[in-house]
């Protein structure tokens, strides 16, 4: 993982997910996915941007097939948000850096 990003598993889900205090980023992919590979600069330039603020987690859904079913992740990247164990947003697919800002901004001003 990069620097300032975690891993997510089924087995850490709800230590560092739903009981975790302040906002989570979760970046739902796949090693074979194109699109995550795509997007996954931009989750980790926001990991050190973010660095203290907020907790940026990637999940890979191939290895943590439990949890993405659970949300009914339908189509990677999604980019979930998390605030003291409830879901609050999600996004599909490659966005602009610009867009997934503007959302972590309006979330830690809430």
């Amino acid at each position: 993982m990069a620097e300032g990003i975690l891993e997510a598993t089924t087995a850490n889900w709800e230590d560092e997910v739903l009981k975790a205090q302040g906002l989570v980023m979760i970046d739902f992919w796949a090693a074979w996915c194109g699109p995550c590979r795509m997007i996954s600069p931009t989750v980790e330039e926001l990991a050190k941007e973010y660095s203290g603020k907020i907790k940026v987690m990637k999940l890979n859904t191939d290895e943590n097939s439990e949890v993405a079913s659970r949300y009914k992740i339908m189509g990677i990247p999604t980019i979930m948000f998390f605030k003291s164990g409830e879901k609050l947003d999600q996004i599909v697919g490659v966005v602009p850096k610009q867009q997934l800002k503007a959302k972590l901004d309006a979330f830690l001003a809430a």
